[in-house]
């Protein structure tokens, strides 16, 4: 066997120790890694939440999931997913999180979902008003305003007084499981403060009349602003001298013209 030959069984047999020696440290770290370095406890519902409802503790439990396909805002912990509202509805397995919950600070599930400037203001309704029965939790709708112009009634104005509220419950449901139009008596919208002094005050002087939005459709239209009225010009009374005329017997005479609105008068003097 000459030296080359073996040279190279040499060769061969310290790069099959290397790869063998590689393959077992990486395959090492591999098993001996622990769970928490590339895996996250998470908070997962076991059944589903409707919107509204408050989370009980079966209702959810904890899972380890990569931690590159969770959420930031995903709980860990299932104590802080109980007792709280679920503002969306929550799918079995889906992660619990924090934006698609709500504290419950006592009172009604309802007052859990309002936004915190806003308020929520009830309107009565019939299956007219309530748009056919189609008015759903969820859903997004206009209000307009019908104000009767004349005493025995003949006329009437109508205007779109507020835009693009939040359907908070109809009736005492604000479950959106439903999906079939439902006639109702009452519809719980959300607004601000201000917007629900303008509803109030056009319960109070008409009729209202909600229209339903498509949910793509967020935008407000900014009312226009009608024109001043032109401001009204006063007639002042004014004594205005007309004229003075000399008199050939060498006495100095005249006369004034006196302008009283549309009245004019006038006096001679001596």
């Amino acid at each position: 066997m000459s030296s080359r030959t073996v040279s190279l069984i040499g060769i061969s047999l310290v790069m099959g120790l290397g790869a063998a020696w590689m393959a077992d440290s990486w395959l090492s770290a591999r098993l001996n890694a622990t769970p928490d370095d590339h895996l996250r406890s998470v908070v997962v519902a076991t059944v589903e939440i409707p919107f509204g409802q408050m989370v009980e503790a079966q209702q959810v439990t904890t899972v380890r999931m990569p931690m590159d396909t969770i959420p930031d805002d995903a709980l860990d912990s299932t104590d802080k997913a109980v007792g709280k509202i679920a503002t969306f509805d929550i799918l079995r397995g889906d992660v619990m999180r924090g934006a698609r919950l709500s504290e419950h600070l006592g009172g009604s599930t309802l007052a859990s979902l309002i936004a915190p400037d806003k308020r929520a203001i009830s309107v009565r309704v019939d299956d007219v008003v309530g748009v056919g029965g189609f008015l759903l939790p969820g859903n997004r709708v206009d209000v307009l305003a019908t104000k009767t112009t004349s005493a025995g009634g003949n006329n009437a104005t109508s205007r779109t007084i507020l835009e693009n509220l939040r359907v908070l419950a109809v009736d005492q449901t604000a479950g959106t499981d439903k999906t079939q139009p439902v006639v109702v008596r009452a519809v719980t919208l959300e607004m601000s403060a201000t917007e629900a002094e303008t509803l109030v005050t056009a319960q109070t002087e008409g009729k209202l009349q909600l229209a339903l939005r498509n949910p793509l459709n967020l935008e407000k239209k900014t009312a226009a602003i009608p024109p001043a009225a032109p401001p009204v010009m006063a007639v002042a009374t004014a004594t205005v001298p007309k004229r003075v005329v000399q008199r050939s017997n060498g006495e100095r005479g005249g006369a004034i013209t006196i302008i009283r609105g549309i009245e004019t008068k006038v006096v001679n003097i001596r």
